[in-house]
């Protein structure tokens, strides 16, 4: 069976050098969607799963940067390259800004972009294994995120999805502010008021089943998110 090529979406409106890049990349085992413009760019990005984004800035009906927030509306962690003509510092610097991986300025070297692309791609598949192998420790309680379990004293809290995938997070912010918004696009995929309501009765629920340890506790920080405080 053949492995599964990462899935890259290009967004590039100069249509000799997208399909020179697409035909390059997909000679290097990568699949390639290409679009000529950033509303394009952003109906295949909620259509379909992307491995990594490369965003030209300067694209008709929707540029860029503009394209770069409403994905990471969609997926805060995709990793994200941007492509551009614009090598003035502040447009850089707000590449930067908006959660970009790289701003790689033309002309470019596609050799380079493609060790450039392999290299964070190495590093999401190492942190996604790393995470998948996570367990966590958290008082008297042992938290076993790929089992959804959390026990106690020998006694086992089979968690329901949602319930995990927030205790998880918790888990890896422990002591420090997980953002309500981050949770939300997270979990829920977006930060609405209806989905703020759900997420309130989870963390109620998570409080429950962590009640039998005093050292622990999930502190609201009005305005802002949840504190998994663990006193050791």
């Amino acid at each position: 069976m053949d492995p599964i090529k990462p899935q890259i979406l290009l967004c590039e409106d100069d249509t000799n050098l997208g399909m020179v890049l697409k035909n390059y990349l997909e000679l290097n085992d990568y699949s390639v969607t290409l679009e000529r413009d950033g509303k394009l760019g952003l109906a295949a990005f909620q259509r379909e799963k992307f491995d990594l984004c490369l965003l030209d800035v300067m694209m008709p009906n929707m540029d860029g940067f503009t394209l770069a927030e409403e994905i990471r509306d969609v997926n805060p962690d995709v990793p994200l390259f941007f492509l551009s003509a614009k090598t003035m510092k502040d447009d850089i610097i707000q590449g930067y800004k908006l959660g970009a991986d790289d701003y790689i300025t033309k002309p470019f070297d596609s050799e380079v972009l493609l060790h450039k692309i392999k290299a964070i791609l190495k590093r999401n598949e190492e942190l996604h294994r790393e995470e998948v192998n996570a367990e966590y420790d958290l008082g008297r309680y042992h938290f076993n995120p790929r089992l959804r379990e959390l026990i106690i004293d020998g006694k086992t809290q089979t968690l329901s999805p949602k319930e995990n995938e927030l205790l998880k997070m918790l888990s890896e912010y422990k002591n420090d502010l997980l953002s309500r918004e981050i949770a939300l696009k997270k979990i829920w995929g977006s930060d609405t008021y209806f989905n703020g309501r759900s997420m309130a009765v989870y963390i109620a629920k998570l409080r429950k089943y962590l009640k039998e340890d005093s050292a622990i506790e999930i502190v609201n920080i009005h305005g802002n998110g949840f504190r998994l405080v663990v006193t050791e």
